[in-house]
């Protein structure tokens, strides 16, 4: 983190939280330091994320939260973290799509940020189980009128989670009975061990139907993910194409993901020739 006094609060608060994920745990002067703000900036940022449950407070710090592998945090909790990550991959995961394509976009707030990248991506069929994702382009088409080219969305239908994706039964035979050149795959968590995973049961079964849906799988998950294992597994590594990451990820990961994944994307990095 480099010093600047003129950063936005959420943008502090998203520098701390990074910072106490990646080291265990920070200290309030260390903080203040490295942020340039005084100390009572730092105990109130520190105050606001203990209260989003994001971390919790220490004497003279602050740890990260241990979380239960069942715990599902919201759309609009997940929604405030890791911003300019998510703009990153979103930007750069948008490249991979022809205008013409059939995609799938799962739930997620990195999804819902891609979503708002390909707007302008001509003739698109879009399969969602995100309520989220449906909105972006069914606002744009308010917004605009029914453009040429605009995208055909089909939103599956289900029982809706924190995370305002559509689940269970329902969503489950929509995806069946669908096929799509190009999922989109937003996770809660990613690792060698567990592979893809969520806390959520029934997410996990409708992200199955999903991945045997696609003909090519893109998880797009920043560095926060990796690590992270959540109550179910839904699909291996090697069951991905690609993954597009920002550049937070550690050096050690990139390379054991590069031994599982034909293809990693680092956004804003150019790919060496192995990544492709």
């Amino acid at each position: 983190m480099s010093e600047n006094q003129n950063l936005l609060a959420e943008q502090r608060r998203a520098l701390i939280l990074d910072e106490v994920r990646r080291r265990g745990g920070v200290r309030v002067n260390e903080l203040t330091r490295k942020l340039g703000v005084s100390d009572m900036t730092v105990r109130r940022d520190l105050d606001a994320l203990a209260r989003q449950g994001m971390l919790e407070k220490v004497h003279g710090g602050a740890v990260p939260v241990v979380e239960a592998s069942t715990h599902e945090p919201g759309f609009e909790a997940k929604s405030g973290l890791e911003l300019t990550a998510k703009e990153d991959i979103a930007r750069a995961a948008a490249r991979l799509v022809t205008p013409g394509t059939a995609i799938a976009l799962s739930g997620g707030t990195t999804t819902y940020a891609l979503a708002q990248h390909l707007l302008e991506v001509p003739d698109l069929t879009v399969v969602t189980n995100s309520v989220r994702v449906a909105d972006v382009f069914h606002a744009a088409q308010r917004t605009s009128g029914q453009r040429q080219g605009a995208a055909t969305v089909v939103l599956t239908g289900g029982v809706r989670t924190p995370s305002d994706s559509l689940v269970g039964p329902v969503a489950d035979q929509a995806i069946a009975a669908l096929h799509f050149d190009l999922l989109f795959l937003g996770v809660h968590g990613i690792s060698l061990e567990a592979g893809l995973s969520t806390p959520n049961l029934a997410e996990a079964e409708t992200n199955r139907r999903l991945v045997h849906s696609a003909r090519r799988v893109v998880v797009v998950a920043d560095h926060t993910k990796w690590g992270t294992v959540g109550l179910s597994s839904f699909a291996a590594l090697e069951q991905v194409d690609t993954l597009v990451t920002d550049a937070g990820l550690p050096a050690e990961a990139r390379a054991e993901v590069s031994e599982h994944l034909a293809r990693l994307i680092v956004a804003g990095e150019p790919e060496t020739d192995e990544d492709i």
